[in-house]
């Protein structure tokens, strides 16, 4: 079974180890992984007859690839806030600019869904918020077999109990704010926060 991983939306300290453990989970079952770098850009962005852009775009993952990166914070794969299905014509890739319809939002999928095949993916990982995951939705909607895995710091995506981001954002606002009521209380001042 081969398995691509991305990172959508914005970054949050908890995705790379999240990638670490998804890797090591999936090859103990010995299959693969790879990852699609700048989350759904790298699908968008990848042509199945450039080799250039596969090797931009997609990253084979391994125990070792993968073996530091959660000790530091973002997303090693990087991330992006591309939706296939609204992508403005302007920023369509070149070799894409030629199905380009009108002056609005174009939809890329079918696209997406060829490069999803070329690159042999039985199930695609997504992690993200509300946008990521609307547009892993259509994949899943168009027969894309999709495990997602909620990622915002407002801990809001509908029908789950946590958001990996969510903890370490009320962890830093709380700290924050320890530490203005010290500088305020030094300065005998009142602090709105």
């Amino acid at each position: 079974m081969r398995i691509g991983i991305l990172t959508g939306g914005g970054d949050v300290p908890g995705l790379n180890p999240c990638i670490k453990a998804v890797v090591n989970r999936v090859l103990e079952d010995t299959h693969e992984v790879i990852g699609i770098r700048r989350g759904w850009a790298g699908l968008l962005e990848t042509n199945p007859e450039d080799s250039g852009t596969l090797e931009k775009n997609i990253v084979p993952l391994d125990v070792m690839k993968v073996r530091t990166i959660d000790r530091t914070g973002g997303t090693f794969l990087h991330t992006s806030r591309t939706n296939p299905s609204k992508v403005k014509p302007e920023v369509a890739p070149d070799f894409l600019k030629d199905q380009v319809e009108g002056e609005g939002p174009q939809d890329f999928t079918q696209h997406v869904l060829r490069v999803i095949d070329h690159l042999g993916l039985d199930v695609l990982i997504p992690i993200g918020g509300d946008d990521t995951l609307s547009y892993a939705l259509r994949l899943h909607d168009e027969g894309v077999p999709v495990v997602a895995i909620p990622k915002t710091m407002d801990n809001d995506v509908y029908g789950t109990d946590y958001c990996i981001g969510f903890s370490t954002a009320v962890t830093r606002s709380v700290r924050f704010i320890h530490n203005l009521r010290t500088s305020t209380g030094s300065h005998e001042r009142i602090a709105v926060v």
